[in-house]
């Protein structure tokens, strides 16, 4: 019988150990992201290093003269974990056309050097919009998240005085994502890698737009409503019927959303 006991309390502890080892091979799987989309003409290569030594590797598109030229704010641009940053900002490019984007590989995700982190990421984002300020001067920067790129963009608004943070599948807690999906594990005890968005909205004026997935299986309505309710500046709010947390950026009226919100920004 002790026997019986002992298997499953080893694969349990197992599953302990794996989880803290490895969530973060599993949150940043950064060998595995490749680019899939060109760049278009004109498109100029950037980097920035960071105090401790490591050099991240991003890309400016020039909006023309319907960009920073028209006194538009220049898209800053944080993707999804499994996102190249050329993509992040060929997207935005397209969602945003006239705009000046700026996007950046993420640490560790090459050709970034270094290894990537929640901590490292959300240090990062600063890190990059100062650069960014620095370099062209913009009017205005307005930060898009997508995914796990919405806590970067939600602790950029708490850190920054941008005019505005457009947030796309957000969560209000990173920790609080995982927990949802293991409700059989210790998730926050042994969670290495938060992101409190939630937190950061919380004690941030910057107004706030949020896009999100109805039926969204990897970041749970709970977790984008969280966060609904801790935006102390909510400019604009809308739920995609019958969306998932992928398949939200193929839904026709997403561009169309995406103009109204960040109409709605410059509104505030």
């Amino acid at each position: 019988m002790w026997t019986l006991l002992l298997i499953p309390a080893l694969l349990y502890l197992a599953v302990l150990a794996a989880l803290w080892l490895f969530q973060g091979r599993i949150l940043f799987p950064a060998r595995a992201v490749e680019g899939t989309h060109a760049l278009p003409p004109g498109a100029t290569r950037l980097s920035v290093d960071t105090p401790d030594g490591e050099r991240l590797h991003g890309v400016h598109i020039d909006g023309g003269g319907g960009g920073a030229a028209a006194g538009r704010p220049l898209i800053l641009g944080f993707g999804g974990n499994a996102w190249n940053g050329d993509d992040v900002a060929a997207t935005l490019a397209d969602l945003f056309p006239g705009h000046d984007v700026v996007a950046f590989h993420f640490r560790g995700y090459r050709p970034s050097s270094g290894r990537p982190s929640a901590a490292a990421l959300l240090a990062d984002g600063p890190l990059v919009h100062d650069e960014v300020v620095r370099r062209y001067r913009p009017s205005a920067i307005v930060a898009v998240g997508f995914s796990i790129g919405t806590g970067i963009a939600a602790r950029l608004a708490a850190e920054r005085p941008i005019a505005g943070a457009i947030l796309v599948t957000p969560f209000d807690s990173l920790a609080g994502v995982a927990a949802q999906h293991y409700p059989w594990l210790p998730v926050r005890l042994l969670f290495r890698h938060e992101m409190p968005a939630g937190e950061d909205l919380a004690r941030s004026r910057v107004p706030v737009a949020i896009l999100a997935a109805a039926g969204d299986d990897l970041i749970l309505p709970a977790r984008t409503e969280a966060l609904r309710r801790r935006a102390s500046n909510l400019a604009y709010d809308r739920t995609f019927a019958g969306a998932g947390h992928n398949d939200i950026y193929q839904r026709a009226d997403f561009r169309a959303a995406l103009s109204e919100a960040l109409a709605r920004i410059a509104a505030r």
